[in-house]
């Protein structure tokens, strides 16, 4: 049986690229330029990479070792066809984030707009996500992604805030003993089908995060807040953003 992330992300790119969500690429990559000194030499991973949208707009601009990962057919194929357009060489394979290796290693490892993390079903599984991150990773490699907030739903209305987004939520509750959102929307798909899914995603609190990248031999942990396309060193973390932004140095 598929689970709902699954079933969401077939027959649904195109319109996933419409989302308001991922209007915020070209500044989020001047922020990853910034983090690794415009070093176009180093070797990305992009984790749940879906369309493609940071690793192509990253090739764009002269980095020419990338390789992205999903575990979405559709998403990875119009990926292809976006980088094809954008004549740039990347690699995109199928990998289920939760148990992927490499023979090489990465200098920098991207996990962006909830590439995988914070989706799964449990919480080992989520941190079977960050240890595969860690094995491809250099050391003095980077990390950066960014994964929701658990401060958001505590002083504030996640469904009314989806709803604003564009999102069509008919319902959403959130369970204060494991930090996850249940929430009930329907979603257009490329063929224009509506369905409806009923997901169920994990909330982070800064030290919950900050606890498992230190265990996994990260020497250093930043956690800030997070805008989308407005990423930013000086910007603090708090309850109103609904994602936090991490930016960890194995």
């Amino acid at each position: 049986m598929k689970q709902w992330y699954e079933e969401l992300f077939t027959n649904y790119s195109r319109n996933y690229d419409e989302e308001s969500f991922t209007k915020g690429t070209l500044g989020e990559c001047d922020f990853i330029e910034r983090e690794i000194g415009f070093n176009k030499s180093l070797k990305l991973l992009d984790v749940g990479c879906g369309t493609g949208r940071h690793s192509i707009e990253l090739a764009k601009r002269g980095y020419s070792n990338i390789t992205g990962i999903d575990l979405s057919t559709d998403q990875l194929n119009r990926a292809r066809e976006k980088a094809k357009e954008a004549n740039v060489d990347i690699t995109l394979l199928q990998a289920d984030a939760r148990n992927f290796s490499f023979d090489d290693q990465f200098d920098v490892v991207l996990m962006i707009c909830e590439g995988a993390f914070s989706l799964m079903e449990t919480d080992e599984m989520n941190f079977q996500i960050l240890q595969c991150i860690e094995r491809v990773l250099t050391s003095g490699g980077k990390l950066i992604f960014t994964c929701l907030n658990a401060l958001f739903p505590l002083f504030n209305n996640t469904k009314e805030f989806l709803n604003k987004e564009g999102l069509k939520l008919e319902d959403s509750s959130f369970d204060l003993l494991t930090f996850r959102d249940i929430q009930t929307f329907e979603n257009k798909h490329d063929d224009g089908s509506v369905k409806k899914y009923t997901s169920n995603e994990r909330f982070y609190a800064p030290s919950e995060i900050t606890w498992m990248l230190k265990s996994l031999n990260f020497s250093s942990v930043d956690i800030l807040g997070c805008d989308i396309g407005r990423w930013d060193r000086n910007k603090k973390l708090t309850p109103n953003h609904f994602e936090m932004l991490v930016v960890a140095t194995k």
